[in-house]
């Protein structure tokens, strides 16, 4: 079962406020611990809304509308995630109450969410093959 963490935005972390160094010492450790336990996938820090780019699709069919950040809303936004593999919800809820408050200061807040798996979207033999295929293809790369 792969679950996504997903570390909300503050304030600080949309201004462009670097974490401190014992915060990156302790991500550190943490992803360490993720990686000895072989359940990590991936996972890095985001930039600030600022550097991106929304795209939105305001009309059914119709033409998709950019908008370049920053965003409002600190709390609807990403700051970064780890994306982790593990047996069960209980498992994958013990690892993200093991990371350190993202952000330091007492303002972390991490979502946790389960990802689909293709065998949950559909039972489409042939799509599920060809959805395999491009997974083995994409870690070759």
């Amino acid at each position: 079962m792969r679950f996504m963490m997903i570390v909300k935005a503050t304030s600080d972390s949309e201004a462009g406020i670097m974490p401190s160094t014992e915060l990156i010492e302790a991500m550190q450790k943490y992803n360490e611990e993720l990686v000895k336990a072989g359940v990590l996938l991936a996972g890095d820090g985001l930039q600030p809304s600022k550097n991106g780019i929304r795209i939105s699709y305001p009309e059914p069919g119709g033409k998709p509308k950019i908008m370049d950040g920053p965003f409002t809303e600190a709390k609807e936004i990403i700051a970064g995630y780890t994306l982790i593999d593990v047996k069960s919800r209980e498992e994958a809820i013990e690892w993200a109450l093991r990371m350190p408050d993202p952000h330091g200061l007492g303002q972390g807040e991490i979502e946790l969410r389960q990802v689909f798996e293709p065998e949950d979207l559909t039972d489409n033999r042939d799509l599920l093959v060809k959805e395999a295929a491009l997974r083995e293809e994409l870690k070759k790369a």
